[in-house]
């Protein structure tokens, strides 16, 4: 599996990603299913075919514009804490804050079954919060709004060097700083 697999899969859950109330064992390995070319649908517009990059499956929730609009883009809250995966704090890592939304829902669910879903659309993008872990695995996401969150991150087990996606759902009131640790 390619190194850079588990960093684009976690710019996509946060992209718009809603947790799922069950998460992966640790000892269960995330798998990349290749669909090629999938259908796709639009309440708006009628059935088309497009051009899915290898090792991804096409969304099938279209982009909810409204719902996302009644949305803040920046805010004065702020997430830290640490990435760690298997007990070890993984360095270099990316890590993002994205609302939760419908669109979201679908990526969440697919990333923790092991599947990733085409790259979001720039308009969810552009609510996601994105940073680097520093050498010892802490991250701090600043100027957050209020509002619900999947924060996730990823990075290789330490056993298996397999990747592993960590996906947790936070609650931000203005101003707020919240100190949680992504582990799994």
């Amino acid at each position: 599996m390619k190194r850079w697999i588990p960093m684009v899969m976690t710019g996509l859950l946060l992209a718009g990603c809603e947790i799922m109330p069950t998460t992966p064992s640790p000892t269960e390995r995330i798998e990349v299913i290749d669909r090629g070319i999938e259908p796709v649908e639009a309440p708006d517009r009628v059935e088309e075919r497009r051009e899915v990059a290898p090792g991804r499956v096409a969304r099938q929730v279209a982009f909810p514009a409204a719902e996302y609009a009644a949305l803040e883009k920046q805010g004065s809250a702020v997430i830290s804490g640490q990435l760690t995966i298997g007990g070890r704090p993984v360095p270099n890592a990316g890590v993002s804050a994205a609302p939760v939304t419908t669109y979201s829902a679908e990526a969440a669910e697919q990333a923790l079954a092991g599947v990733a879903v085409e790259p979001a659309d720039p308009r969810a993008r552009e609510y996601t919060h994105s940073t680097r872990t520093d050498g010892n695995g802490r991250f701090r996401l600043n100027g957050l709004p209020a509002g619900h969150f999947y924060l996730s991150g990823a990075g290789p087990d330490p056993v298996s060097g397999e990747p592993r996606v960590v996906i947790r759902q936070v609650q931000l009131r203005n101003g707020q700083q919240l100190e949680t640790n992504l582990s799994r």
